[in-house]
């Protein structure tokens, strides 16, 4: 097995023509292992951010056992890895023929809805032989702002807090344990967010006087990108913890939450190759129809770093990227900040691509990734501070 002690290393040591994913399975582990310590409830991995089967397996291994799946294909996906694994299917819409195979062949109990439609949908799916399932875990799922995200998820799925109360009642009757939950965006920059949206959780709950077992806060914990610095994720857990602590069901009910970005975004990097720079654009083998659709698509910056043996002295400015296909949409404006004299033929490293980066790829025009290795340095940001971080250590080439 090869072996390499860092992205210098895999660049000089194979020379790849392909997009290299670097994988940290170590970063993985020390984000689930933050989250179980300092999150006062039951953190569940969105597997939509990224459903590698390795990463699922390092955040297992740190101790996550509750994962947040969004289609059947996810559902299929973890139950085939985790036999023992929790699934909790909190996609809001979903087809009957999923909601039975998940209930009847997978073992999942928990699902979200947010209408009286789903609702009877989830029912009728669940029952056996015309008798409803009594061991239903179902999540309401409340429209939210995303005022205080850089991506919105407000307008697609929820039910307003002013007009729940029917459902919520309909759900109860319904369920052996009844839930909130709602989504505040991806990458929340302030944990106001969670303030705000729990004021809505008490709204609901009040107004329909029904007993709530479970509050669910999805996700929206951010990472740390350029320009997108956020505080730390302990003052998140304390807003969200002191806001459910404040609702008339605390007493009872259970808390839980949904990151995705925030176990998943670090795990993973690009190694990308300059194929040609024409004055402030630089023509890369990864793009948008890759692991930087983000990047072109909502205009997210990744942190870059130039890979060449012996560095570079020059000032660094800022470039934007063209991928790989003949598409024009092909582009990523960044500004991803470079050395000044970076070239053809040098290697860049983008970084926190472990979120929405591998999970976007396409095989479009003929572009696909290569190889995933392994490495045991530090990611290129974190949001979970130093105190463990690890020093640069050997890497190892796994071929997919």
């Amino acid at each position: 097995m090869h072996e390499d002690h860092n992205a210098l290393g895999v660049a000089l040591g194979l020379r790849p023509t392909q997009p290299i994913t670097l994988v940290r399975p170590h970063a993985a582990h020390r984000a689930a292992r933050y989250f179980l310590e300092k999150f006062q409830g039951t953190s569940m991995y969105a597997v939509k951010a990224n459903p590698s089967p390795d990463l699922i397996a390092a955040l297992w291994e740190a101790g996550i056992t509750h994962f947040d799946v969004a289609s059947i294909a996810e559902v299929r996906l973890v139950r085939g890895l985790l036999p023992t694994a929790t699934l909790c299917f909190m996609h809001p819409v979903k087809g009957a023929e999923a909601i039975a195979e998940a209930y009847h062949v997978h073992g999942v109990r928990t699902f979200s809805l947010d209408s009286e439609g789903e609702l009877a949908k989830i029912v009728a799916a669940t029952a056996t032989d015309g008798v409803a399932a009594a061991d239903l875990t179902l999540c309401v799922r409340l429209r939210v702002s995303s005022a205080h995200s850089k991506l919105s998820l407000a307008s697609k799925f929820g039910v307003a807090a002013e007009d729940s109360a029917p459902l919520l009642m309909a759900a109860r009757q319904a369920a052996d344990a009844l839930g909130l939950c709602f989504h505040v965006g991806s990458q929340a920059m302030s944990p106001q967010a969670y303030a705000d949206a729990m004021a809505q959780v008490r709204a609901a709950i009040v107004a329909a006087g029904v007993t709530v077992d479970v509050v669910d806060v999805g996700g929206g914990f951010p990472s740390v990108y350029p320009g997108m610095e956020p505080i730390a994720l302990a003052a998140y857990f304390e807003v969200i913890h002191r806001a459910f602590e404040s609702l008339p069901v605390s007493y009872s009910a259970e808390l839980w939450c949904e990151p995705g970005r925030a176990l998943s975004a670090e795990y993973a990097s690009v190694l990308v190759r300059v194929e040609a720079r024409k004055d402030d654009v630089l023509y890369i083998n990864d793009g948008a129809y890759g692991a930087l659709f983000d990047a072109a698509h909502i205009n997210w910056r990744f942190p870059a770093k130039l890979v060449r043996e012996g560095g570079s002295r020059a000032k660094s400015m800022g470039f934007s990227f063209y991928g790989p296909t003949c598409d024009d949409m092909d582009f990523m404006r960044g500004p991803f900040e470079l050395p000044a004299d970076v070239r053809a033929g040098d290697y860049i490293e983008l970084g926190m691509l472990g979120a929405y980066g591998s999970a976007m790829r396409t095989g479009f025009n003929g572009f696909t990734a290569g190889a995933t290795i392994v490495a045991r340095d530090e990611p290129m940001d974190s949001v979970y501070g130093e105190e463990t971080a690890l020093p640069d250590n050997v890497v190892t080439l796994r071929q997919k």
